[in-house]
């Protein structure tokens, strides 16, 4: 059975039970500061166990994209190695928000695997929750009990809480679980040893395929035990060897749980797997999943793959190398291709730069073991892309942009690849203890590009160690932040009325009565800071570019002023400057009025600005990020090429016509989706849409987008729109900065007063340009003049220093003091000099217009006996000037601070060199 079969066959199933098939998230989490990516099915449905919202539907089923590269789940280092983790997969799902439980989970996972997926029931194993006893949690007999309707009791496995008991967190909803596994091996290794004994042992061909949590209970704070402090100070603090075991005991004993107001379902099932367990192969790569992607690597590198696509014949490919390498290549493509496709680019922080590791560890296989020299992993666009069309529809849309931000950066990683490569080989003889050190791995890191767990990587493969430990000291330093992150601390949410999910009601009112629902407290570079819940709020959290609104609370007896205003799932929480001293008052809400009006000027201009783009530099223009505020929009947007002057023009013309024309603002809430496409409204890829969404319209013939963000009521609220910038974000990505309303006047006015101070400079000329223009011919006639003098003094200087050579053991040496206008007259004369004697030992402690620098220059023969190492020489030179430097062995160079120091470098090197 083909994959595209396996997965309609599930959603079909589930479908017939009455279930909702939704979409998949995106792979990149908006308003979740838990979570880089998506990372499991339930991410999308958080709100429905956290209690934040209600789903519309008691029974839900989907395919969900995941990642799973860093954190607590990361499975980066076997990804490749061994045949059945990957760094994005999809995980199959069925739900139940309070309505079935056990009895029919079970059942209906059962009937799905044995009746339609037609799995040998003798391969087949579960597990069940054994209980435990630091929580007082009993044996899950119920589920043992329904298990033995199907499966004998020797194929039921009763699992620790490590395996078989699932919590989303250390507090909230968690539960019992079942897994079920499936022995893979032959029929000669499974009579030699029973599945069961292999079960959870991390055996490659005894694998788990399909998790059924039973979410009953919620794991909340003991109140005689305190909050959360003991285990931040437990984090911090706690070096022992045992950290993860101790760890638990401690939440054991600082929690308690309860049961849950409505049972709930979530279940997991690994696609990936599930295909390799219905097509009895001994590799989830040789599953139609990945082979489409194997076969063109191999046919492209010209190198053979083995063929293992049924366990009783497998067969050998060109080496264990290579074969690692492709299966490598063709997982690391679908992670970074889906990634960016849902609107997360390389980059050197965050989620951004995980798909940067991911995409750079891929191009380092192709290079290193199948003779990939040049770009190659964008080719593989359109065979995954045709793959999953049907599917994921965002990557077919899109295929054309993503191949070309994949190619600029593999482009860019291959021109430092080969020199990190042979940087690696000149330190492995330098090694101590066969360990590259910290401060060598972050040379690496900083200088070539190469994430840690690359170079860990290759080391393994070269036999030796990286001191990871020593690398992240050297990072700690770059980033003088990570104190700050480190010293984050949020503490629990404190209820102080019904819990409830806040109601927005600030695209009608900018004031409210509003009552706390619950707080927090936060520390931060030891600052106090403080979180509010309202019941309903006039304040626009911060989301889709639009930064959160600020202004105040007050009641009859205290003034709060409200900082900030983010999202935290379905949350909207107000940053405060202090806790309210009644929390059960009710207060009148105030948003800052004037700097929601800006921020709206510059939303909707952002609206006009998109379409403006489209309309000049064509259809292929989509959002990729944006920033709005009271006194600037930033606007990030696939396109290829710098954009002209002209271009530039046109857009800012576009956009003032358009204000001009003061366009009413069309806005509809609650729109069904479908209904909104028709209406030709712009859905962003990588944005998780609900059923029913807003539509913002300026024009249904120009600017139509799907948005929650706050407007103008009239495109001539904007005033006028200014483009202040436009550059480079990433490979395939532009972005423009640009002003409006107060922010655009303020810019103009400035402007022309710069250029009435520049006429009047300039004694007002008739031709502002033509007199510019002039003066700087003038300045480079006069340039050139002074260069001829400075090489002739240069040349001058030179002459007398050979006079000054001393020839002694074997060599000509010149120690002096010198003055010289620039660093490369300091260089020329170095240089001429190393021409005029092949044994030169040179060392110039010069004054290069008032701050003090030292050469080191040893001549060619001189350099062949490795008696002198410049670079070595000047290091030393450079303390006595409070400086620094370096080179290559030949030539080097420092520069310092302590113009006085130059007498005693001279003393110096005569001392290092007559040693």
């Amino acid at each position: 059975m083909d994959s595209g079969s396996i997965r309609r066959k599930f959603l079909d199933f589930f479908a017939s039970k009455g279930h909702t098939i939704v979409p998949s998230a995106p792979l990149v989490l908006k308003n979740d500061p838990t979570l880089l990516f998506t990372n499991s099915g339930m991410v999308q449905f958080k709100d429905f166990f956290l209690g934040n919202a209600i789903s519309k539907s008691p029974r839900i089923a989907d395919t969900q994209k995941c990642l799973r590269v860093s954190g607590k789940h990361n499975d980066l280092e076997e990804v490749g190695i061994d045949t059945y983790h990957h760094t994005m997969f999809e995980m199959l799902g069925n739900w139940s928000f309070g309505d079935y439980f056990k009895k029919e989970a079970i059942e209906w996972a059962w009937e799905l695997l044995t009746v339609e997926y037609k799995l040998p029931k003798d391969r087949l194993y579960v597990s069940v929750f054994g209980g435990d006893k630091d929580d007082n949690l009993a044996f899950d007999q119920e589920a043992f009990d329904l298990w033995k309707s199907f499966v004998s009791e020797d194929r039921i496995i009763q699992g620790s809480k490590k395996d078989n008991f699932w919590e989303m967190a250390d507090l909230g909803p968690c539960g019992p679980c079942s897994e079920i596994h499936v022995d893979l091996r032959s029929d000669a290794e499974r009579k030699a040893v029973p599945g069961r004994e292999l079960v959870n042992n991390d055996h490659p061909q005894v694998i788990e395929i399909w998790n059924l949590v039973f979410m009953e209970f919620e794991r909340y704070w003991n109140p005689q035990k305190g909050g959360s402090g003991e285990m931040l100070k437990f984090d911090l603090d706690y070096k022992g060897a045992d950290k993860k075991a101790a760890r638990e005991k401690l939440r054991s004993n600082l929690t308690l749980l309860k049961p849950l107001p409505n049972k709930n379902v979530d279940t997991g099932m690994g696609f990936e797997r599930l295909c390799r367990a219905i097509n009895l192969v001994s590799s989830n790569y040789d599953t139609d999943v990945f082979t489409p992607l194997i076969r063109f690597i191999s046919e492209q590198s010209n190198i053979a793959y083995q063929d293992t696509t049924y366990l009783t014949n497998p067969r050998q490919g060109s080496s264990e190398k290579t074969d690692i390498a492709m299966r490598v290549i063709a997982d690391h493509i679908r992670a970074v291709s889906f990634a960016i496709a849902d609107g997360q680019l390389p980059s050197n922080t965050g989620a951004g730069y995980v798909i940067r590791r991911i995409l750079r560890r891929a191009v380092r296989y192709g290079y290193s073991f199948l003779n990939f020299k040049e770009p190659f992993l964008y080719s593989l666009l359109p065979v995954l892309s045709n793959q999953l069309k049907d599917v994921f529809t965002e990557l077919e849309a899109q295929k054309d942009y993503v191949s070309k931000v994949i190619f600029e950066e593999e482009n860019a990683f291959l021109r430092t690849l080969d020199k990190g490569l042979k940087r690696i080989e000149s330190l492995e003889g330098e090694l101590a203890n066969k360990t590259l050190t910290g401060e060598q791995a972050f040379e690496l890191y900083d200088t070539f590009g190469f994430p840690l767990d690359l170079t860990s990587l290759i080391a393994r493969e070269r036999g030796f160690s990286v001191d990871e430990d020593g690398f992240k000291v050297e990072m700690a330093k770059q980033k003088s932040r990570s104190k700050a992150d480190a010293a984050k601390e949020t503490g629990d949410w404190v209820l102080v009325g019904d819990d409830q999910k806040p109601e927005f009601i600030g695209y009608d009112h900018l004031e409210s009565e509003v009552n706390v629902v619950k707080y927090r407290k936060m520390k931060q570079k030891n600052k106090e800071l403080f979180q509010l819940v309202f019941d309903r709020t006039p304040f626009y959290a911060e989301s889709g570019g639009q930064e959160g609104d600020t202004g105040y609370i007050e009641s009859a007896n205290e003034k709060i002023f409200i900082t900030d205003t983010k999202k935290e799932n379905e949350l909207i929480v107000h940053f405060a400057d202090k806790l309210p001293v009644n929390m059960e008052a009710t207060f009148h809400a105030v948003v800052d009025r004037h700097k929601r009006q800006l921020s709206m000027d510059n939303h909707s201009a952002t609206h006009l600005l998109h379409a403006a783009l489209r309309q000049v530099l064509g259809k292929h223009v989509e959002q990729k990020g944006s920033l709005v505020n009271d006194k600037i929009l930033r606007f990030d947007f696939s396109h290829f090429t710098a954009m002209t002057p002209e271009e530039i023009r046109k857009v800012e013309d576009i956009v003032n016509r358009k204000v001009r024309e003061d366009i009413v603002l069309d806005e509809r809430r609650n729109v069904p989706i479908e209904q909104a496409k028709t209406l030709g409204a712009m859905a962003l890829f990588g944005e998780k849409y609900g059923d029913f969404v807003r539509v913002i319209t300026f024009d249904p013939k120009f600017s139509v987008e799907l948005c929650g963000g706050t407007h103008v009521s009239s495109t001539g609220q904007i005033g006028l729109f200014k483009i202040v910038s436009e550059s480079s974000v990433a490979a395939g990505v532009r972005r423009i900065e640009a002003i409006t309303a107060e922010e655009a006047e303020r810019f103009v006015r400035e402007s022309v007063d710069i250029l009435d101070q520049v006429k009047s400079l300039l004694k007002n000329p008739k031709d502002l340009i033509a007199t510019t223009k002039n003066l700087l011919d003038e300045k480079h006639a006069l340039e050139k003049k002074l260069e001829v003098y400075q090489q002739e003094q240069a040349n001058q200087l030179k002459d007398k220093l050979a006079l000054k050579a001393v020839k002694q053991n074997g060599y000509h040496l010149i120690l002096e003091k010198v003055s010289v206008p620039t660093a490369d007259v300091l260089k020329n004369i170095a240089y001429g000099l190393r021409n005029q004697f092949d044994d030169l030992l040179l060392v110039l402690a010069a004054d290069v217009d008032g701050k003090p620098q030292v050469a080191v220059m040893i001549g060619e023969k001189l350099a062949q006996t490795n008696t002198y190492h410049a670079g070595n020489l000047v290091k030393e030179l450079a303390k006595e000037i409070d400086g620094g430097g370096g080179g290559q062995p030949f030539f080097a160079t420092a520069g310092g601070k302590n113009l006085s120091g130059l007498d005693a470098v001279t003393e110096k090197a005569r001392k290092l060199i007559m040693k």
